[in-house]
């Protein structure tokens, strides 16, 4: 980490706040079902593994936090696009049968900014 110039921290073991982007990370690779629970056999295999997870993380996997779009499509501008088809299925649906939609429909609108370390307002 020194060679790369980043600054370790020091948190408290199992204590998830000191960076909860990276555990959510860590917790999403644990899952996946194709972990390789006994290892990898080479450094060259693991790599490979690495580029397919990172390559699906961010073109397939639809992230709650951008309303279930991929970091690829919100990157993309595409979010936009989706999220307004996904609300006129929606609102078709209820339409349809509106005893399945005892309230409104999920929330289709793109999400605002998107902020790896927001700033904390000052109390």
């Amino acid at each position: 980490m020194d060679e790369l110039g980043i600054t370790s921290s020091y948190s408290r073991p199992r204590v998830s706040d000191d960076n909860p982007y990276v555990e959510s990370l860590f917790r999403t690779v644990k899952y996946m079902p194709n972990w390789p629970t006994k290892g990898f056999e080479t450094l060259n295999s693991s790599q490979r593994w690495v580029e397919a997870f990172v390559r699906w993380y961010n073109t397939d996997h639809k992230h709650s936090k951008l309303n279930y779009v991929t970091p690829s499509q919100r990157h993309n501008g595409k979010d936009k696009e989706i999220l307004k088809r996904r609300s006129e299925v929606l609102l078709a649906a209820k339409k349809r049968k509106p005893e399945r939609w005892p309230s409104n429909i999920k929330n289709c609108k793109p999400v605002g900014y998107v902020h790896l370390n927001p700033e904390r307002d000052a109390a």
